[in-house]
């Protein structure tokens, strides 16, 4: 199938876009800049390695050479227990250090990068877009800093061309904008940002990665259309309701009524890719927790039959 698309790049907020750029081997190039821009000095990095990510639903997995590990995920809409699931996520490549027999329980650091597309409830009124979080005492002093959580509010970032100043102020209006240019503006003739927008236009991408990238552009629609019916409803009810039972549990219907919709349409979805689902499957879906969906959501996309759906929902 040919695909008539307006834009020249792709959406970078998409799963396919956001594992093209910074999660292939040839382009950590791309990731490693943009860690970069994160961390401390100490720990700034010059190379790193992908690990294997079956056991677990990370976005990018890797290490440096120096031994340091790196999640790095995409979060495009507010989830209860988000912090709580990057607590978890964060204990796999701590485990993973562990060593048979003598051991003096000597780590490596860990970070958790989420790009997110949301705020936090608790940062509305906090114009920080970049929140660095880590383990402090009654003192608020450092108690241990080789775990640490990057978190960066995507929706905080209004810049215009014009008023970028920094290379982390690139990073993030590519991010929000990529797709919305129809060539490279003046501040990006880096050798970096040479190669993220060659590696990002839609023209250089072949059938396979142009299928795959329409399948993810659907479904990243699809999400926002369900993430912003959810919340215009869930204010609206909670509005409604919080005259009588208060504006919490409002909000909390209209997000679980978003959770429904975000079922029904990962059904719609394979059912485009794979034809009719059985139904033994789709009881199994519509018995997947939230972070379990948003797994099958990124998975899906590597499906080429029922079989493939089948072991994927066995193994969860």
């Amino acid at each position: 199938m040919v695909y008539y698309l307006k834009d020249k790049y792709i959406i970078l907020l998409t799963a396919f876009g956001f594992k093209r750029v910074f999660g292939t081997e040839e382009n950590k190039a791309l990731l490693i800049d943009f860690l970069n821009t994160l961390l401390p000095p100490h720990h700034e990095i010059e190379d790193v390695t992908f690990k294997n990510t079956d056991k677990v639903i990370f976005e990018i997995y890797c290490q440096a050479k120096t031994g340091e590990s790196f999640i790095v995920q995409l979060q495009k809409a507010k989830q209860n227990f988000f912090k709580d699931r990057s607590v978890y996520y964060s204990t796999f490549p701590i485990q993973e250090q562990a060593q048979k027999g003598d051991w003096n329980y000597q780590l490596k650091a860990v970070y958790t990068v989420g790009v997110l597309d949301f705020v936090f409830d608790d940062h509305k009124r906090d114009e920080t877009i970049l929140h660095t979080v880590e383990l402090k005492n009654q003192d608020c002093q450092v108690f241990y800093d080789k775990l640490k959580f990057l978190y960066i509010e995507l929706p905080k970032f209004t810049k215009t061309l014009d008023q970028l100043e920094t290379h982390f102020d690139k990073w993030l209006f590519v991010l929000k904008n990529m797709s919305e240019l129809q060539n490279r503006p003046q501040p990006f003739q880096e050798s970096v940002f040479n190669q993220l927008f060659e590696v990002a236009e839609i023209a250089n991408f072949s059938r396979t990665e142009q299928d795959n990238y329409q399948n993810s552009l659907k479904y990243y629609r699809d999400m926002n259309n369900i993430v912003e019916t959810s919340r215009q409803e869930g204010l609206l009810q909670g509005r409604e309701e919080g005259l009588q039972e208060g504006r919490e549990e409002g909000l909390k219907q209209g997000r679980e009524e978003g959770a429904q919709r975000e079922r029904a349409l990962i059904l719609r979805l394979l059912s485009r890719s794979l034809g009719e689902i059985p139904s033994e499957l789709q009881q199994q879906i519509l018995q997947l927790s939230l972070d379990q969906l948003e797994g099958l959501s990124e998975a899906c996309l590597d499906f080429s039959n029922l079989d493939d759906l089948r072991v994927w929902l066995n193994e969860t």
